[in-house]
């Protein structure tokens, strides 16, 4: 629970660039590249003004959940280095504060969502403020090491929601391209545990570096990294796809595997003699990986609608 001490913390006013970092921008920036693709790549299309709107409200959506969990996890935030200069727990932002302006904008963006698109899309942004900030921030984060498996589904529903705000409906490819973000976060979010370890383990948080150590998280890696290249490749030749999206996939995921093998197999020993170095170039390529494969269904959808 957020220590209401934090907000005593506070010399000075919060400015604007403190508000936008309790959305989360970086955060927030794939969830809007990915929900503009799956708006974009959907066998509908939206009034300009309608898609603009949408990306608003969905963008929105992601800053509310952001704002929801920096107010929650503001104790544990205070005691990792990577997140202690957030703005509540750094003080520059009041708990209270940052728990009005996340209620306030997750009221708003549903209701404007619906309003603009339709209420299914609605709904979906809806749950996935719930499950960002109810099933993984308050309940999963703090109690079991699959915290990300089972919480990284609230990441994956944002081209899902692109996709029924065009369509109205959910079919089986925003279900595929849900499944990749899906089985992308575990690895991801591992990797940098493994060289954040320290963190999570004295912020009491139990990522599976801390429960089971880092060996079985190498192990853990490799195995969602090569469980991700079936749904890879199965949106690449699929209708969303095409032959951007499968040269994209094929060397991606070629890319994703080696750096996989290679942080399976390290030695404990020689990654703390290099810093780390393997684990935090992967931590940056998983980010590449999905940026480019979503950019890739764009290219298609380009040449598609070209042809």
């Amino acid at each position: 629970m957020p220590d209401l001490a934090i907000s005593a913390a506070q010399e000075h006013e919060p400015t604007f660039g403190d508000y936008v970092a309790l959305l989360k921008p970086r955060v927030m920036s794939l969830v809007v590249f990915t929900a503009l693709v799956g708006l974009l790549v959907a066998p509908a299309s939206l009034h300009a003004i309608e898609a603009v709107a949408a990306m608003l409200f969905i963008a929105l959506g992601a800053g509310a959940a952001g704002a929801l969990n920096m107010w929650y996890d503001a104790d544990i935030d205070s005691i990792m280095r990577r997140t202690m200069n957030r703005p509540v727990p750094s003080g520059r932002v009041a708990p209270d504060e940052a728990l009005a302006i996340g209620i306030g904008l997750s009221g708003l963006s549903v209701v404007m969502l619906g309003l603009a698109t339709n209420m299914l899309a609605a709904s979906l942004l809806a749950i996935t403020i719930l499950f960002y900030v109810a099933i993984y921030t308050i309940w999963l984060k703090r109690r079991t090491p699959q915290n990300i498996v089972i919480g990284g589904a609230a990441g994956a529903f944002p081209p899902v929601i692109g996709w029924v705000a065009a369509t109205g409906s959910v079919s089986l490819e925003a279900c595929l391209m849900f499944a990749l973000i899906f089985m992308w976060t575990p690895p991801h979010f591992w990797a940098l545990a493994l060289f954040m370890r320290s963190d999570y383990e004295d912020a009491g948080v139990p990522m599976l570096t801390v429960t089971h150590g880092r060996p079985a998280a190498r192990r853990h890696i490799l195995a969602y990294t090569l469980l991700l290249v079936p749904v890879s490749l199965w949106l690449a030749l699929g209708p969303v796809g095409g032959p951007v999206s499968l040269a994209a996939a094929v060397v991606l995921n070629l890319m994703f595997i080696r750096g996989a093998v290679r942080i399976c197999m390290r030695a404990e020993s020689v990654a703390q003699g290099d810093g780390y170095a393997a684990e935090k170039a992967f931590f940056r390529a998983s980010l590449f990986y999905l940026f480019l494969h979503f950019g890739a269904f764009l290219a298609d959808a380009v040449v598609r609608q070209a042809s």
